[in-house]
């Protein structure tokens, strides 16, 4: 086994800083806590590894590279378990291991009940496993299991109901987390009345809320018409509304995916850069914008959908723009944050303090290249917003392009680079294997700059998505630079690149986890900083959450309101016209 390290990055200011409490390990001060998160990770990574071989499958049989896996018929299986493996579990396991170390860290006292905490990770991962089970039965024929319905699970397609009962399952499970959470929150203010909420109390609670309101659309569509019709109770359900309660979850889910990500560049990022936050008020003014603008914004993924009035579509496109200003204050806080850190490490000039950040340590440098691969995808992100422009890349591969800058960079490389720096304080380990580590975050970014650079220009040439055969006949498809052969190269050549990459991270968290405990303390440790620009600079009305509950439900009303009457009003279970049977 290589040397074991743990992260040094800002240690030496840092660790003057430290309380008695600071000094004890984490997972010795909040065991509780620090269980949880380690099985959810567990699970997480877990999840991460499967679908980056799924991934590789699918790369290199659609691109023609190597066929001699999978026929073009289980094409389909491999791409629904890519994404939902890797966008709902990979994600969400993560996000409820995080934020349970978050909550405890920053409010100073562990969950209240094991075995509360213990059941809602147990139904998340009874879902989770019903789900795979019934995808992954589509490869064996003599299993009377079938889910090749991909990510976006609405109809006309159509899962085994162990597939339905498996994500109804995992969503309680969830929403149990997210009481968890708040129930310690309540705990905490009943003994500290007038005290402002912690930084990342504050955003576990609004991401929280941000999941009872998206979650109710994906609840609706499952439990009243999908898993009805898959057990034969319905004849038919009508496949626009089953869209749009998928699309009303399916946009904010990207903020799930992003806020584990925010929740490290905000709290983590400055301390690994060897500085403190620039603005915890910026920071909170951000996830409130997210809390009430994520949700009214899923039908600018049904602009190609004749049965959305375009008065809607426009007000879906109105509001995704508006997203982008939490975006931009996340720009600025966290790059001056960041500067901030290297000129407290002697680092001069414009942008020659660059070069005094810990590039060498890899949590540090994974958050970093993500944020760079963030930004990318944003301004991808704008096209796929704008109604007319959409229309250009529409179902092409510049989608799948988009979204593996985002949750496939942005998200996937901060939550594993956030790890080597976490992952020891709720195991009481020392990182093993930190020269992987070290090149890690490197190869993924390498991986994913060649893969998705080519699927943007594969997506401007019409190259569709979603198909295990992208070749016509008759027809050839005229890049706007380069050539599609160079570009299916490329694409296989960034994805082995990013399996690469997710095998490296998941060799240094087994290896972890292997690891004997060793004796002294961790040189991580869960300390941070207070922000240059405290809570106190902040007005208290951002702290009012039921204040801001109400306008999010306001603004989702008028975005769905009316056009789900309209679908209603013909009888919730009957098809649009033409009627489509299922």
């Amino acid at each position: 086994m290589a040397h074991a390290h743990d992260d040094p990055t800002g240690e030496n200011r840092a660790q003057s800083e430290l309380t008695a409490s600071n000094r004890v390990a984490f997972v010795d001060q909040y065991p509780t806590a620090a269980r949880v998160t380690r099985l959810c990770f567990g699970v997480s990574f877990t999840a991460l590894l499967i679908g980056a071989v799924l991934g590789i499958v699918q790369a290199l049989h659609r691109t023609n590279v190597f066929r001699g896996v999978i026929r073009s018929v289980d094409y389909y299986t491999v791409l629904t378990g890519h994404g939902v493996l890797l966008a709902l579990f990979f994600t969400i396991f993560f996000l409820s291991g995080v934020f349970s170390w978050g909550v405890a860290r920053s409010l100073g006292r562990d969950l209240l009940s094991r075995r509360f905490s213990l059941f809602w990770f147990g139904l998340q991962l009874a879902g989770a496993a019903g789900v795979a089970l019934a995808i992954f039965g589509g490869f064996v024929g003599e299993i009377p299991f079938e889910a090749d319905v991909l990510y976006t699970f609405y109809a006309p397609l159509q899962a085994h109901p162990l597939f339905y009962a498996g994500l109804a399952a995992w969503l309680v499970g969830t929403w149990l987390a997210g009481a968890d959470w708040i129930r310690l929150y309540l705990h905490w203010r009943r003994d500290n009345g007038g005290e402002r909420i912690p930084l990342q109390t504050f955003m576990v609670l609004t991401t929280t809320l941000m999941w009872y309101i998206a979650t109710i659309g994906v609840a609706v569509e499952v439990l009243v018409f999908l898993l009805p019709l898959s057990l034969g109770l319905l004849d038919s359900v009508d496949p626009l509304l089953t869209r749009t309660l998928f699309w009303y979850f399916g946009h904010p889910v990207v903020y799930f995916w992003l806020m584990p990500a925010y929740f490290a560049w905000y709290t983590i990022l400055p301390k690994l850069a060897g500085g403190r936050l620039f603005s915890d008020p910026l920071a909170r003014v951000v996830f409130v914008l997210f809390l009430i603008l994520s949700t009214p914004v899923g039908f600018h993924h049904q602009y190609a959908d004749p049965g959305i009035a375009e008065g809607f579509k426009f007000v879906a496109m109105t509001n995704t723009m508006f997203l982008l200003l939490p975006s931009f204050l996340t720009a600025f806080t966290a790059v001056a944050s960041i500067e901030y850190g290297a000129r407290q490490r002697g680092g001069k000039g414009y942008l020659r303090w660059m070069t005094a950040l810990p590039w060498s340590n890899p949590a540090f440098a994974g958050c970093a290249l993500a944020g760079l691969m963030f930004a990318a995808g944003g301004f991808s992100g704008i096209v796929n917003a704008g109604m007319n422009i959409n229309s250009l890349i529409h179902n092409t591969l510049w989608v799948p392009g988009h979204f593996h800058l985002t949750v496939g960079t942005a998200s996937a490389l901060t939550m594993m680079a956030i790890s080597y720096w976490l992952y020891p304080q709720v195991t009481g380990k020392r990182l093993q294997f930190y020269g992987l580590a070290q090149i890690q975050p490197y190869v993924w970014f390498i991986g994913m700059a060649l893969m998705s650079n080519a699927m943007h220009r594969a997506g401007l040439a019409g190259v569709p998505r979603r198909t295990a055969e992208p070749q016509y006949q008759q027809f050839s498809f005229e890049a706007v630079f380069g050539s599609v052969p160079e570009m299916r190269l490329q694409i296989a050549a960034g994805a082995m690149l990013l399996t690469i990459g997710a095998l490296l991270f998941v060799t240094v968290m087994v290896g972890t986890w292997l690891a004997e405990r060793g004796r002294g303390r961790l040189r991580v440790d869960s300390h941070l900083p207070e922000p240059i620009s405290g809570v106190s600079d902040s007005p208290r009305v951002l702290d009012n959450m039921k204040l801001w509950v109400v306008v999010a439900v306001v603004l989702v009303a008028i975005a769905y309101g009316f056009p789900i009457y309209s679908m209603l009003a013909d009888g919730a279970f009957n098809p649009a016209v033409p009627p489509v049977p299922v």
